[in-house]
């Protein structure tokens, strides 16, 4: 790293050790070992703070290592994640290989706020399609699904019955920064966010294998919400008191389902694409 640079920020850095605060609160965030009620996540190295820079997250605490920063584009995120703290703690590369999850790190590491957002936050269009994630449990599909939902244009997506802390470090991994971006909303069970849903003029589509129809043969328009039910027990009862059309996706091999994530891509997509009048 540039001396310069170094020399520039000096009134703001800390030179830290393994065993200082800040550096335990790094590897217990990534080992998601510790009860976590602010919400914080790890992000590390140039592509990850670049979508910070470009979804203006919440940083919290600025962790470099100058032996690993050698390239103008990191120095230039460390002069601009220096503006968004009050300190910047130093590493030496021997700390930094120790939580450091990149084979060749880029010496950057920042702890973040995950997003929190709430149902008046929201200003859906009347166009509006969003996904609904009951009860699901495990953090790499989340975040595959809120990935889906960035790529094809979903609104929001809904989290009820929830199983998995949205600060997982396999959910913001997931995601590849869609996360940060896309609106994420937490309702405590599937009745508050179906009253919320039906309040607001939404038609709920419910994934069941028992469906008669598959997804291709339902016509997606105005205000949808597809529902997308948990690994082991599927969409909760109570999903099922009210109004609701059921889709399928047809299995034509020895298997009878897909991968949540696998199949909330290919409903997203159809309903999505049909929702924005670009099918």
């Amino acid at each position: 790293m540039n001396p310069e640079i170094l020399a520039e920020l000096k009134p703001k850095i800390r030179e830290v050790g393994l065993q200082h605060g800040v550096v335990n609160r790094v590897r217990n965030l990534i080992a998601n070992s510790k009860p976590n009620p602010e919400k914080l996540f790890v992000i590390e190295g140039i592509w990850a703070h670049n979508k910070a820079v470009m979804t203006d997250l919440p940083v919290v605490s600025f962790v470099i290592c100058p032996e690993y920063i050698y390239t103008p584009e990191s120095e230039a995120l460390v002069r601009h994640f220096a503006t968004l703290v009050d300190e910047i703690y130093v590493v030496s590369a021997k700390t930094f290989d120790r939580f450091s999850e990149r084979d060749k790190p880029d010496g950057l590491l920042s702890i973040c706020r995950f997003p929190v957002r709430h149902p008046d936050d929201l200003n859906l269009p009347e166009n509006a399609c969003v996904v609904v994630l009951d009860g699901l449990e495990i953090p790499g599909n989340i975040g595959t699904i809120v990935r889906t939902c960035d790529g094809a244009n979903v609104d929001a997506v809904l989290v009820c019955n929830r199983r998995a802390r949205l600060s997982h470090p396999k959910v913001v991994k997931g995601s590849m920064g869609a996360a940060f971006r896309i609106p994420i909303v937490e309702f405590n069970d599937g009745v508050d966010c179906s009253a919320w849903l039906r309040e607001h003029g939404f038609s709920i589509y419910l994934a069941d294998t028992r469906a008669e129809k598959a997804y291709y043969e339902h016509e997606y328009k105005g205000r949808c919400a597809l529902i997308m039910g948990s690994e082991r027990y599927g969409i909760h009862k109570e999903w099922y008191q009210h109004d609701y059309n059921m889709l399928m996706i047809p299995m034509l091999g020895i298997c009878d389902s897909l991968n949540v994530g696998v199949a909330a891509s290919i409903l997203i997509y159809e309903a999505s694409l049909q929702i924005k009048g670009m099918k």
